[in-house]
């Protein structure tokens, strides 16, 4: 998977659309839901620049869509679709959101360490529309664009192992002894 093949904006958008009246969850784990009291508490959108370790100057842009589960959760069902689409108008309306942005949902509870996950598959089953969450993950640009890493100024590429060369040993001499070595008139101070 590369930034190329993730949901944008608009296509995350577009899905809700056509589902309103359903209820939303959210699987951040097999058969695991985010708590159906939780809340979204803010959409944000985070221009990245970058530079790569080939050189290359990378810049995409990234909506966050933060869920919070409140420690004394309810037994309420999830909010609808339609509940998040009023959200998502609330918020475009003071900060227009770029619709070719990489999507990202923010979410984390006391046995989940806080990440930002990536919708993968959003299914429809009875009265549920499920957006399954992927981990984020870490890759080289350099080498997924089909080059390589960059070289320094000998040719070596930065993502290759350093090679252990042999250095020279320097032979130590104590200074504080009266050896004939650091006499006056020796050179050696």
């Amino acid at each position: 998977m590369n930034i190329g093949e993730l949901m944008n904006w608009q296509t995350f958008k577009e899905k809700l659309l056509q589902y309103p009246e359903l209820t939303l969850q959210f699987q951040y784990a097999a058969d695991i839901w985010v708590d159906a009291s939780y809340h979204i508490t803010e959409i944000k959108q985070a221009p990245i620049t970058s530079v790569d370790c080939g050189g290359k100057m990378n810049s995409w842009t990234e909506v966050i869509m933060q869920l919070w589960e409140p420690a004394d959760g309810d037994d309420s069902r999830a909010m609808q679709v339609n509940k998040a689409l009023s959200i998502i108008q609330l918020v475009e309306k003071t900060l227009p959101l770029n619709p070719l942005a990489i999507v990202k949902i923010e979410f984390g509870n006391s046995q989940f360490d806080t990440r930002q996950m990536y919708p993968g598959d959003m299914i429809v089953q009875d009265e549920n529309f499920i957006v399954d969450l992927n981990p984020d993950f870490t890759q080289c640009k350099a080498i997924s664009r089909g080059g390589s890493c960059g070289t320094n100024d000998k040719g070596e590429e930065c993502c290759t192992p350093a090679t252990t060369e042999a250095k020279p040993k320097v032979q130590l001499v104590n200074l504080a002894t009266n050896s004939p070595a650091c006499a006056p008139g020796s050179g050696c101070c």
